[in-house]
């Protein structure tokens, strides 16, 4: 699924590069910076063909101030984004700088895959953010990564397509109940051409909004699983409705892949993050797309968080850990950052970058939605264990097996938690 794409213009024989890139000083070197040393950075990101397109003005721009930096770029779908990085840390060959998750940041921070950003604090500018988006790159006082930007679960609606049909939107807030019942009159009133939506259980997102419904979280503050057996099943039990078909069957998502069913306008609605606002425009060619709130498992609770998820980190055997920083400093504060990607890296986290966006169109939607949400917005759940992003990626696969009728619901909960007895140890 990986894809590579020419996203630095930077004119430079390439023999030369790869001998300065293996010449270069690592992070711990007594070498001193050369500003204008020709060098090369590795970039990964996981994303669709929007963000590359993003990505690749963005690096236009940046070289416009260091034409001596190549980037080059390379990107793929998240879970097998996150299966080459695993790959990449165990033979300690990561990217010079790539999209982070703060899922990873215990399992990543903690083994010492990840450069302390105060060894480069001349470079990076933290000064632009708040101390609690700061907090979400940082570990035992060192800071790993910073935010690109933060966003809310909320849920898409595909406007073109209710059109088309002569439907009506679902209300936002909705029980989980009420919304079933809306995709279901979706799905029954097209015949099938356009599903209500994709399986929401499938989501360890959509299970953490219904346990922060009733004051729970995933994980508790010593990185134990927070619910119990029963509690999952009975989560997974609930989708045996949708997945009886009033959702797209999960055997025309595996064809779809990596495009989801939303994205490519089989499906009238799908829950995600906000900062996906773009991609799904992108990708649909939908003229238009509402975001509302997700259903909640009870009404007037504070379920939804502010999620910084999405970081920028460099990593710690980097042979050019200066260029690194300028190359991420950009990403996280630039207003041509702020510009080119509006909010679809999250509502900007950085007062320099948000200078630079034009909250218009898309990425006005995304901010009115925020802050149209913000009295269910809580407190952020305790820091990610070590594993989540596994624990995620298992969860998710287990959904995606009920969806194709491969496993039953007991033998999914058995063995989701014979995983997080793996994990967490």
């Amino acid at each position: 699924m990986t894809r590579r794409t020419p996203l630095s213009i930077a004119a430079t024989a390439a023999a030369a590069l790869l001998l300065a890139g293996c010449a270069g000083s690592g992070a711990g070197s007594d070498n001193a910076y050369d500003p204008d040393e020709k060098v090369t950075l590795d970039f990964a990101f996981w994303g669709n063909d929007d963000r590359a397109d993003r990505y690749n003005r963005l690096i236009e721009a940046f070289n416009e101030e260091h034409p001596n930096i190549t980037v080059n770029a390379s990107f793929s779908d998240f879970p097998s984004f996150w299966e080459k990085r695993q790959t990449e840390a165990a033979g300690g060959g990561l990217p010079d700088v790539f999209q982070f998750s703060d899922s990873y940041l215990r399992q990543y921070g903690e083994a010492g895959h990840l450069l302390d950003l105060a060894e480069v604090s001349d470079h990076i500018d933290f000064d632009t953010f708040e101390e609690s988006l700061l907090g979400t790159g940082a570990l035992n006082g060192t800071q790993y990564s910073l935010p690109t930007g933060y966003s809310l679960w909320a849920n898409f609606v595909n406007d073109d397509l209710l059109q088309q049909h002569g439907l009506a939107a679902p209300e936002g807030g909705t029980t989980f109940d009420e919304f079933a019942d809306w995709m279901a009159e979706v799905t029954e009133a097209t015949g099938g051409a356009v599903f209500g939506g994709t399986d929401y259980t499938q989501r360890i997102q959509t299970f953490e909004l219904a346990l922060r419904a009733d004051g729970g979280n995933l994980f508790t503050e010593d990185g134990e699983l927070g619910f119990t057996e029963d509690e999952l099943r009975e989560f997974w039990e609930s989708g045996a409705a949708l997945r009886d078909g009033i959702t797209i069957p999960q055997q025309k998502l595996e064809e779809l892949t990596p495009k989801s069913g939303f994205g490519s306008s089989l499906t009238a609605s799908e829950t995600s993050w906000s900062n996906f606002l773009g991609g799904y425009l992108a990708d649909s060619g939908a003229s238009s797309i509402s975001l509302i709130a997700p259903p909640t498992a009870k009404e007037g609770s504070k379920d939804l968080y502010r999620q910084a998820g999405l970081q920028m980190a460099i990593a710690a055997n980097t042979e050019h850990p200066e260029a690194a920083a300028l190359f991420l400093d950009f990403v996280v504060n630039s207003q041509e950052a702020g510009e080119i990607f509006g909010t679809t890296l999250g509502f900007p986290a950085s007062s320099s970058k948000l200078e630079g966006a034009t909250l218009e169109g898309p990425d006005k939607q995304v901010a009115d939605y925020i802050e149209s949400a913000a009295d269910r917005i809580g407190d952020a759940p305790p820091v990610p264990v070590v594993g989540y992003g596994s624990l995620e990626q298992t969860f998710w696969d287990l959904g995606k097996s009920l969806g194709l009728g491969a496993i039953s619901v007991d033998d999914a909960v058995t063995q989701f938690f014979a995983e997080a007895d793996v994990i967490l140890g």
